[in-house]
């Protein structure tokens, strides 16, 4: 028996005529449709009168119908995989039954369509390029400073999904990691109430604070090097002084990583332990 064909279809992201013909054609194609929301995906179907199956596709359940899923398509089905807003398996359910197809030689089209990243990237006024696009940070308090702190350094503009409930959060590890960079929320794009503002963190945690709703994308200037290089020179020009007053390597590493943001750890102690050297 000849295998199916696995769709991936961008759906729109706020407006309904965000969607390419391509895609109608897909989902008409289609003989089953997996979704995140049958709800919401309903929506979109009736809007261009299509009528097919139905099965709910999230991350709930993702391993379990992904196995069901490739079953039918080995049987010959022909599938389309939406996610309520977007590309699937872009910060949603997707990736899954895309690595089952692979890997069972199942014939997969990938297609292009709306997307909330590269908009809310131009509309930021930040270099567009090149750019790092993260996703949501990490729930868990010790993975997300981790991360903050690798991304610090790096002097591409940076991309994330916030939501609303826990961007204070987020915002206030981002601003003691990062320190106040240019920043631009963007929300609601391809909405009537899409808005981009390019200001600082500190005033978008400002912002949040006071309650925002909608889809967030928060677009996050870069490390700027000479800045870098600038604040590495300062701080280790104290080293010394700080030696001759007798404090220990532990404490000098600790008073730097709290007063220079960004500071790597590793690093100042390793000046510091080179400076004593040369004081022996």
């Amino acid at each position: 028996m000849t295998p199916g064909k696995l769709y991936l279809v961008a759906t729109p992201i706020g407006n309904l005529e965000d969607i390419t013909l391509r895609a109608l054609r897909a989902l008409r194609r289609a003989d089953i449709i997996a979704c995140e929301d049958t709800r919401t995906t309903s929506v979109l179907l009736r809007r261009y009168n299509i009528k097919k199956s139905l099965v709910s596709y999230h991350a709930h359940n993702e391993r379990e119908r992904s196995e069901n899923l490739a079953g039918k398509l080995l049987e010959g089905k022909t599938i389309a995989l939406v996610s309520d807003a977007g590309t699937p398996g872009i910060s949603d359910p997707g990736y899954t039954i895309l690595k089952l197809a692979l890997e069972n030689n199942i014939e997969i089209d990938v297609l292009p369509g709306a997307n909330a990243i590269l908009p809310a990237l131009l509309l930021s006024g930040l270099p567009p390029y090149p750019f790092l696009f993260h996703g949501f940070p990490p729930e868990k308090e010790g993975q997300r400073r981790e991360l903050f702190t690798q991304l610090s350094q790096l002097p591409c503009t940076l991309c994330f999904y916030i939501s609303p409930h826990k961007g204070v959060k987020h915002l206030n590890d981002m601003l003691e990691i990062f320190g106040d960079r240019n920043a631009s929320l963007v929300r609601e794009i391809s909405k009537i109430y899409q808005e981009a503002t390019l200001t600082t963190l500190s005033a978008i945690r400002d912002r949040l604070k006071e309650g925002v709703k909608g889809e967030l994308v928060l677009v996050v200037s870069g490390c700027d090097k000479d800045s870098k290089d600038s604040a590495a020179a300062d701080w280790k020009l104290f080293i010394p002084e700080m030696l001759k007053d007798g404090l220990s390597v532990r404490d000098i590493t600790e008073k730097i990583l709290q007063e220079v943001k960004g500071a790597n750890k590793n690093e100042i102690k390793e000046a510091v332990l080179a400076e004593k050297a040369k004081l022996c």
